[in-house]
């Protein structure tokens, strides 16, 4: 494994010294601490989740608009004996021309899932599921955000589920209001020739809100407030059941100020997930919290460093669900190394 990593590495750089002239290059380098207290919680487990992560990409881009990245993501995890953890490609073509972008191939998740809450994805998917395998189609302007995504997640085999995830995402800003929607549905099919045949399961979950952004209209670096619903849908196609339908209230405070922050989500309606039991965290990308009929999460932040390349952030959440209180204690800290003209 070291050895094949190797020569990759060094087919990059010998790749990049003779195409200079047309060369574009991206390292990315995430170290993540998480340590959650969540003894006692039926919809939670305690954990530590601690990592590297070392994404070094190199491309070509031929015009303003076309290019074609490939590289590694590659995971150190902290105390594991091995190497290298686990490993995913990067390869995929961006076309990049305002008001449209689109890719194809095995990209960064970031790129789609910037606006989407933990309801959504919980903060492992970035720690371990660190690409998206599929396409992405948006269009951006001052007042608008579209975007329509695919991620296959899982090729049918003997040992392997088909699943895939398709989502559409939406934010309309004319001025301090916003209007925001958000949504997917995840296919959870089989293994070929499953020794034990399980139903054929589907998950949808959507949020609306209506939010207002006060960043730059105050005394505070940032200050923004969203309200909304969320539905979530489940069925299990061979129990002939139909759809399980879940729907609650979710709002989101952001407040910064110079290097200080407050988040806060505050969820209260149906518990979500109705299968869970049954498949965890296979079958659902969300925080498993959100199980509970009503939860409140504050985040308290200090921002070390902040700027284009560097970000180094310590993070204290408190979790109130189940009649309890949860602690968290997080450091998160990224590097972004690159040449492009565009962002990545």
């Amino acid at each position: 494994m070291r050895n094949r990593i190797a020569l990759f590495l060094l087919f990059l750089v010998i790749s990049g010294k003779c195409l200079s002239q047309r060369t574009i290059w991206d390292i990315r380098m995430f170290s993540f601490f998480d340590n959650n207290e969540f003894g006692h919680s039926s919809v939670q487990i305690p954990q530590t989740m601690a990592g590297v992560r070392f994404a070094p990409n190199i491309g070509l881009q031929w015009d303003s608009v076309n290019s074609v990245i490939t590289g590694v993501n590659l995971l150190h995890e902290y105390g594991s004996n091995k190497f290298i953890g686990n490993y995913y490609p990067t390869a995929y073509y961006k076309f990049d021309k305002k008001p449209f972008v689109f890719l194809m191939g095995a990209f960064p998740r970031s790129f789609i899932h910037d606006m989407y809450p933990r309801l959504f994805f919980q903060d492992s998917i970035i720690y371990y599921r660190p690409n998206v395998n599929g396409i992405m189609i948006e269009y951006s302007s001052k007042k608008l955000r579209l975007g329509l995504w695919l991620d296959w997640t899982g090729r049918q085999a003997i040992d392997t589920r088909e699943t895939f995830l398709l989502g559409v995402s939406g934010k309309y800003k004319p001025g301090i209001l916003y209007l925001r929607h958000l949504s997917y549905l995840f296919h959870f099919s089989g293994p070929i020739n499953p020794v034990v045949n399980e139903a054929l399961h589907d998950n949808g979950l959507a949020l609306t809100s209506i939010g207002l952004d006060f960043t730059g209209k105050t005394l505070l670096d940032k200050f923004e407030i969203s309200a909304g619903w969320a539905i979530g849908l489940d069925r299990a196609r061979a129990d002939g059941t139909g759809w399980f339908t879940h729907s609650g209230f979710l709002s989101e405070t952001t407040i910064e100020f110079k290097r200080v922050g407050l988040f806060n989500s505050l969820y209260l309606g149906d518990g979500q997930m109705y299968y869970y039991e049954d498949h965890d965290n296979e079958l659902y990308w969300g925080d498993p919290f959100y199980r509970a009929k009503a939860y409140n999460r504050s985040d308290f932040y200090i921002d070390f460093i902040k700027d284009k390349r560097t970000s180094v952030r310590l993070i204290y959440s408190l979790h109130f669900a189940e009649s309890r209180m949860y602690h968290e204690q997080a450091l998160k800290v990224s590097v972004n190394l690159n040449n492009l003209r565009f962002n990545p």
